[in-house]
């Protein structure tokens, strides 16, 4: 995911370059763990979406005794909390399982719901978390896993962390029935519906034109079940060796049933919410602030030694960065803002500055779709044409500086079954084929073509990008474009596929980052015509047909060749999207802190450390 091919030949091992600190400090959970730390770079945006449901709540939830935890050593008066400042990029959407999409919204999930597997953060092998192990069927369609029985659900009474009961696998069950369930609108529901028996069928059903026994009927259908306490069976239309990888993502994580149907919509909320994780939520004052605190059950507890994340919401990279180089805050990354654009070459050369700065891998592509169904951008010479034009490798050079690679796939490298740099795959920078696109599309020198709107949401680095681009539209094309922002939440809701096309820009700005290392996360889970990430509403009956088709290959070799004859219809002959660069993580890090982190962005920051004395002493000085 950068311009040097090298850095993705270490993704599987990847190299340890930060220093590992001994923690010390007022700590009240002393650390013994000592370990090598990898850290991988950070950069933005995935794609997302946030459906707002109303729950009624129709039945009486019966109070569960509350046990009360007492944190050893308690930790003496007026004690400060080892405390990891940073900032959060945007108002999260949301923090539901069931509904999260986004980058940020995902990354504050994965801090307080345990999934059934994870990713070790060195070889990015898919191991046990939430479930201590899993069996696969002989004909490799049905998976039970096995659970830990120590995990707890707690919440906040007040500020003292109480224990609600244990995680069971109904609870996993309920979680993924309820992500299905058409009344909770999720979004990313439809990773699950290609898979698991019964899925789609309920996922697609209609509740006001159904029975309830119609819609329990379909619901008690799906291949998801719950033997006992500790065991969960999926059963898969078909084989999916990448399974594992899936059952790690927030959707398929267990949610606090008692909660959701006693507060609704509002079960996320401080001193509402449920969590399983090693963080709790304690504040969460919207458009303001966010903290977590340690959750003093979890069952690895004894190992977190951060024991609040504290973290303002701050939607300007350059406002952090002023943050950051007065002491305010400990890190510039995920799921705030890595270094402003513009800061680049001052960082690069500055003694202290450039020795925090860490360029890792990232596994994400940025590019920009096109809304198929809003002349212009209807007509594929035209989009062949803005492709065409986007000097890829410029914008790296002279905007982003941090490593990344020009992008001619949507599937990046690092993931099985890309075509990154592949010569027969995708566009890049050919000025002379573009114009002559143009021509051919009914505008030479762009006469006659009409202002089209470039929409993106709000940040300093998407503009500056946007604005790069605007240019070089202009200067190869000889076409105006307008560029306008949306907030977050509100673009989102803009670019759904369901939403009005009258609302839409004719190109929109976008990213996606692995959820798990296959193609099929990119090609089937964003691009097929029935994703409500397929905001280009790309439909192409042919394309559906390889992707499901690679779904069920069993030879890594044919799935490979699928994949790429998917990605060629995606980019050369629909020409949907224009693939612009393939991430890095671009992280800015004091030397006090003790970071582990992965190209999948799944940063579990119970594993991070800090040494409290060098923090209060660089806040000192």
């Amino acid at each position: 995911m950068r311009s040097h091919a090298r850095l993705f030949a270490v993704l599987s091992v990847l190299a340890a370059i930060v220093m590992v600190v001994p923690a010390c400090g007022s700590t009240p959970t002393p650390q013994v763990q000592k370990e090598t730390v990898v850290v991988t770079q950070v950069v933005p945006q995935t794609v997302e979406k946030v459906v707002q449901q109303t729950v009624e709540v129709t039945k009486v939830v019966e109070k569960t005794v509350e046990k009360v935890v007492e944190v050893t050593p308690t930790p003496a008066p007026g004690a400060k909390k080892v405390t990891l400042d940073f900032v959060i990029g945007t108002e999260p959407p949301t923090i539901d399982p069931a509904l999260s999409t986004d980058t940020t919204s995902v990354w504050l999930v994965h801090q307080m719901f345990l999934g059934l597997t994870g990713y070790n953060d060195q070889t990015l092998e898919v191991e046990p978390v939430l479930a201590k192990s899993w069996d696969v069927s002989q004909d490799g369609k049905t998976y039970t896993f096995h659970l830990r029985n120590d995990a707890k659900w707690v919440k906040l009474v007040g500020d003292t962390p109480t224990e609600v009961g244990p995680v069971t696998a109904k609870d996993v069950v309920y979680g993924i029935l309820r992500t299905l369930n058409p009344s909770t609108g999720s979004s990313y529901a439809y990773v699950l519906t290609s898979l698991i028996v019964g899925a789609e069928e309920y996922n697609s059903a209609d509740p006001t034109k159904l029975s309830a026994d119609e819609m329990q009927k379909l619901h008690d259908a799906v291949g998801v079940t719950a033997p006992d306490d500790q065991t969960v069976v999926i059963n898969l239309k078909q084989p999916a060796a990448y399974f594992p990888a899936v059952a790690s993502l927030w959707v398929c994580r267990p949610q606090p049933k008692d909660a959701i149907e006693t507060y609704g919509d509002r079960w996320i909320e401080p001193g509402l919410i449920v969590t399983n994780g090693p963080y709790l939520l304690k504040e969460w004052s919207h458009g303001s602030h966010i903290t977590l605190i340690k959750n003093p059950f979890w069952y690895n507890a004894d190992q977190v030694q951060i024991e609040v994340l504290q973290a303002p919401i701050v939607t300007e990279e350059s406002t952090a960065m002023a943050m950051y180089e007065n002491g305010e805050i400990d890190y510039m990354g995920d799921p705030g803002w890595g270094p402003p654009l513009p800061d680049m070459d001052r960082i690069k050369s500055d003694p202290v500055l450039s020795k925090e700065l860490k360029i890792l891998p990232r596994l994400c592509t940025y590019y920009y779709g096109f809304v198929l169904t809003k002349p212009p951008m209807d007509n594929d010479k035209v989009r062949k044409a803005f492709s065409l034009a986007i000097d890829r490798q410029t914008i790296i050079d002279t905007l982003l500086k941090g490593e990344q690679q020009p992008a001619n796939s949507f599937t990046g490298p690092g993931i099985f079954g890309n075509v990154a740099g592949d010569p027969d795959v995708g566009f890049l920078y050919d000025p002379v084929k573009a114009k002559q696109m143009l021509a051919d599309a009914g505008y030479p020198d762009g006469k006659g073509f009409p202002k089209v709107t470039l929409m993106l949401n709000q940040s300093e680095a998407h503009m500056q990008i946007a604005q790069a681009i605007q240019a070089m539209w202009k200067q190869v094309l000889n076409v105006d474009v307008n560029i306008e922002q949306q907030e977050w939440k509100v673009y989102l809701q803009t670019l759904l596929p369901s939403s009005p096309d009258a609302d839409k820009p004719e190109i929109y700005r976008m990213g996606w980052c692995a959820d798990y290392m296959d193609a099929n996360n990119y090609l089937n889970d964003v691009f097929n015509s029935k994703s409500d990430q397929n905001y280009a509403k790309f439909n192409d009956p042919e394309y559906d047909k390889i992707v499901q088709q690679a779904q069920v290959e069993q030879d890594p070799a044919k799935r490979k060749e699928l994949y790429k004859q998917a990605e060629i219809i995606l980019n050369n002959k629909v020409t949907a999207i224009a693939p612009i660069y393939f991430y890095t993580k671009v992280n800015l890090q004091k030397p006090y802190m003790t970071i582990i982190t992965n190209p999948l962005s799944m940063d579990n920051v119970w594993k991070w450390k800090i040494d409290v004395a060098a923090k209060d002493a660089a806040r000192k000085k």
